[in-house]
């Protein structure tokens, strides 16, 4: 059965790397007191050890051992043998490139179908849905494909950022850019705010956090949906 936390980003503003999440992360990862780190997305282009640092700290507070997924030889068994998985923010085109880069996209849908719990952040969370396609991201590097696990029946916009009235800014917003999306493409986007998530457990997908989240669907005008509600309809 899936167990998965889908959320917009690890950093609400003010706060400390996922302390508004530390909590829940603690009983999510209860079975296990080490969890394997993807750095591949790289935020403003860190290394691997820079970022599997970083996060290990902050991990430290709930009492788990992060361990980055680069220092196995062998990632795809690495991948077999976690009891947890993270995988965090950055450029979702790097991630996405080196995930099949290194054939590992398989290896991580099968053991997160077997039920081994799966954290993702961002472009970790982007790559949740079914493409990478309404990701924030400049197309640094080229991946083989756009597709990603699909752990869920829709793509996933994290960040999502609603329209500022008072900004001068006349260029594109994130919701036109979504409709474009649509002029193409289409499988729905959820548009997930910044300290919000999605608890994916099985078949249900539970909407989580302080934020609404908005909801884009093929040929329908874009809606709100309160925390609490069940998304799993959407197709």
């Amino acid at each position: 059965m899936k167990n998965i936390i889908i959320a917009s980003t690890s950093t609400v503003h003010g706060g400390e790397s996922l302390d508004y999440l530390l909590k829940d992360l603690k009983v999510f990862f209860k079975d296990t007191s080490e969890i394997l780190f993807i750095p591949y997305a790289r935020p403003s282009g860190i290394t691997h050890d820079e970022y599997t640092s970083k996060v290990n700290t902050v991990f430290q507070k709930i009492d788990k051992k992060v361990v980055g997924i680069h220092t196995f030889e062998n990632p795809k068994e690495a991948i077999e043998n976690a009891k947890g998985i993270f995988t965090g923010g950055g450029n979702t085109f790097v991630l996405v490139n080196q995930l099949y880069k290194n054939k590992v996209i398989d290896s991580i849908k099968i053991s997160i179908k077997k039920g081994t719990p799966y954290l993702g952040t961002s472009a970790g969370s982007n790559i949740c849905g079914l493409t990478m396609n309404t990701t924030n991201d400049m197309p640094i590097v080229y991946p083989p494909s756009f597709k990603t696990f699909g752990f869920v029946p829709f793509n996933i916009n994290p960040h999502y950022l609603d329209p500022d009235s008072t900004s001068k800014h006349m260029g594109e917003t994130r919701e036109t850019r979504i409709k474009e999306f649509h002029k193409f493409n289409t499988q729905p986007v959820v548009g997930i705010r910044e300290g919000s998530w999605l608890e994916v457990k099985g078949d249900s997908i539970i909407l989580k956090g302080g934020l609404d989240a908005r909801i884009f669907e093929y040929n329908k005008p874009p809606y709100e949906v309160k925390t609490g509600t069940a998304l799993s309809r959407l197709k």
